[in-house]
């Protein structure tokens, strides 16, 4: 909004408030604006609106006519204060308040009934004399909360109809606005107000083809920032907001219809979206469709699909199923909604549904269906029979493709060898293009190489994805010896290129990482094997800089650290002395460490995940009787609310050192080895917390242990 309102004020579109130095220099404004901070204008405005008043009850000639406002200061203003408080009017910070200017600020705001600006020059003043400078983030902070604090103001002049320059009349109804704002929120109004347009000098403009509930909401928007939406209401606001090209509003809508999606709006989203031609809307519903097909199959919408668009869906590789009953029962109910123009159409519906692919109690299901028989189908049953028969013999000749929106990628790792010093770490990034589902429980995931990071090969590394870049930082390199790295590269897929970013300031391997706020946190780890760390550094991609956070109150190395409602929770891993830790804390980057509740067992070099508002530990190692480390096959689950823990179904094999991330709902742990014997576990496993089972769904390329996975958005050719 402000930032629109500099806009106009810079194209001196609307300005109403001419300010002029001794000088004989003028600067020009927008009065609502100003009189959101200033005292002066604020009276100079109920000033102007009495005077108004007084030419309606005259029936002045000129009573219609809107009077700028103009005002000459004080001698002791010059520009450079003046500047500095119409700067902070706009963006709720003055960038060049400094020791040459403050006196010069504090005159002007004096003068204009500032108050907000003396605070903060008095701010400033006691920061230069501690020597402190404030910090780009601060100012930031401080601006956003300036603004909210003059739009607020902005509103209250409003509800109170002082400096309101235009009356919008709709069906009967009147509201007296700022043409300003208007202009701010709106193309429509700003091309209705600054072009020359006859309603640009009119006190009264009516708006016949528009609700008044519709436009008090888009107004009210305009002068709060919110938008109280509902979906009985959502596609009407959405509609006049595009009518009126009103973008904050606009903005919010598409938010709404976005975030509030379920099964059964999401088809009425997409046929929106399509109507309106918003195309990022219309995807994102598709995929919504597509992603809990299941689910939206189950409504009354999903019946009047139009059978172009239910083929589309049918044939779509992001089609997620968990079986193709599914599929056949989706289509069974959408045929029977109206058989007499849909039965036609069975034939060509069911060339999409992979019959094969069911298990024989599955295929019983679609033999006794009352669709064969009622609708006289039996020869298309018998095709479809023998279908289900032959791939029975090659049952890998046939499988359904499902490509995830994000793809799951594994980064680095190494491959397990008794003799240390020949280990060689990979450079290798793998990513999953596809997850494939073959008859019955067989699945699979398809998996493709996507290139190789720079020097030198890690393990025991850590990723992190910030505004869909891949950052690899850390581990280790073994060249003979042990080396810990220090170092970070950045990935940006959609230009297929690394980049070296600043290093570390400490070497870690087996440490933790978190993103919070598009900071990166470094969380412990060791920098050789008898030196553990407590330190807890953090990264922000904006200026390529590391600084140091509140440390950890003890060392720890191979532990896990994951993120729930914007806080860092740490799990487990060794401290100075490599004892198997039974601990969960939550770390704040500035007040520390507190303490929860305890897992029921030791666990180290294991996976920690967040999904449905809990925390899923599983793999890794424990300790036994003899304080010796053997695998750890138990999962558990945290729950926040409680500060408890409950057992999960164990896992089958073992999967110490391996890599874990959450993809559409589900948990993957992915690779490792067995610690008892250090053979290695190529296995993927999946856990699903609808049926609480733990899947098999193939194995993983390249290196096994001591690799990373990451979420990451990859271009599309990379996956055709």
């Amino acid at each position: 909004m402000f930032q629109t309102l500099q806009q106009l004020r810079d194209s001196s579109l609307l300005t109403d408030l001419t300010l002029s130095t001794e000088d004989g220099q003028r600067h020009h404004a927008h009065s609502p604006v100003l009189a959101a901070v200033s005292s002066l204008i604020h009276q100079r405005l109920q000033e102007r609106d009495e005077e108004m008043e007084k030419r309606r009850e005259r029936r002045d000639i000129d009573m219609y006519i809107q009077t700028a406002i103009s005002i000459s200061l004080d001698p002791e203003v010059g520009c450079v204060g003046l500047a500095g408080v119409l700067e902070f009017a706009y963006t709720g910070t003055i960038a060049a308040l400094n020791r040459e200017t403050l006196a010069q600020i504090q005159t002007a705001a004096k003068t204009l009934g500032v108050p907000r600006v003396l605070e903060l020059c008095s701010e400033e003043e006691e920061k230069m004399k501690r020597g402190e400078k404030k910090r780009a983030e601060e100012k930031k902070r401080s601006a956003e909360e300036q603004m909210k604090v003059s739009l607020q103001s902005i509103r209250q002049l409003w509800a109170e109809r002082v400096g309101c320059d235009v009356e919008l009349e709709v069906g009967g109804t009147s509201f007296h606005v700022h043409r300003v704002l208007l202009s701010a929120s709106s193309d429509y109004f700003r091309g209705m107000f600054t072009s020359g347009m006859k309603e640009s000098q009119q006190p009264c403009v009516a708006l016949p083809f528009l609700e008044a509930s519709e436009l008090e909401a888009l107004i009210d928007c305009s002068y709060s920032g919110s938008l109280p939406l509902c979906w009985g209401r959502v596609f009407e606001i959405t509609c006049i907001a595009f009518q009126l090209q009103f973008q904050p509003a606009l903005l919010l809508c598409l938010d709404f219809l976005e975030q509030e999606m379920d099964a059964h709006s999401c088809l009425d989203v997409a046929s929106f979206a399509e109507a309106y031609g918003i195309t990022e809307l219309l995807e994102v519903a598709n995929d919504f469709v597509l992603r809990h097909f299941q689910n939206v199959a189950a409504t009354p919408k999903f019946q009047d699909l139009p059978v172009k668009k239910l083929i589309k869906y049918l044939k779509s590789n992001s089609l997620f199923v968990p079986s193709e009953l599914v599929v056949f029962k989706a289509v069974v109910v959408w045929i029977k909604a109206c058989p007499s123009q849909r039965l036609k159409l069975t034939k060509e519906l069911v060339k999409n549904i992979h019959f094969p692919l069911m298990t024989f109690t599955e295929f019983s299901e679609v033999k006794t269906a009352k669709l064969w028989t009622e609708c006289n189908m039996n020869h298309l049953y018998l095709t479809i029979l023998e279908d289900f028969r032959s791939y029975q013999v090659t049952p890998w000749s046939l499988c359904r493709v499902y490509q995830p929106k994000d793809s799951l990628v594994l980064v680095g790792g190494d491959q397990i060898s008794a003799d240390f010093i020949r280990r060689s770490p990979s450079r290798e990034l793998w990513f999953g293009n596809s997850l494939r589902n073959y008859t019955g429980i067989v699945k699979t995931v398809e998996w493709r190489l996507l290139g190789e990071m720079p020097k030198p090969p890690r393990l025991s590394h850590e990723v992190a994805v910030v505004a869909g870049k891949l950052y690899v930082l850390g581990g280790q390199n073994y060249k003979g010896m042990l080396a810990v790295l220090n170092s970070v590269y950045r990935y940006n897929p959609l230009q297929d290129r690394w980049e070296r970013m600043a290093d570390m300031q400490e070497k870690r391997c087996n440490f933790s990482v978190v993103v919070l706020d598009e900071i990166i946190y470094a969380i412990g780890g060791y920098i050789d094997p008898e030196t553990n760390l407590d330190s807890v550094e953090r990264y922000c991609p904006n200026t390529d800089s590391w600084s140091f956070a509140q440390p950890l109150d003890m060392t720890l190395s191979c532990h896990a650290s994951t993120l729930l409602d914007g806080e860092i929770f740490i799990s487990g891993g060794f401290d100075c002395r490599y004892q198997c830790l039974v601990s969960m804390s939550l770390y704040h980057p500035e007040r520390g460490t507190t303490y929860l509740a305890e897992m029921s067992q030791p666990r180290a070099h294991h996976c920690m995940e967040t999904l449905n508002n809990h925390l899923y530990v599983a793999g890794g190692v424990t300790v036994d009787e003899n304080m010796t480390s053997v695998d750890q096959l138990a999962c558990e689950v945290y729950d926040p609310v409680s500060d408890s823990w409950s057992a999960l179904m164990p896992l089958a094999v073992s999967h110490v050192r391996a890599a874990s991330v959450v993809l559409e709902g589900k948990i993957y742990v992915l690779g490792g080895y067995c610690q008892e014997d250090y053979r290695e576990t190529r296995l993927v496993h999946r856990y699903d917390p609808t049926n609480q089972l733990w899947e098999n769904i193939g194995e993983i390329p390249g290196p096994n242990t001591d690799i990373r996975a990451c979420l990451l958005h990859l271009p599309k050719h990379l996956r055709q």
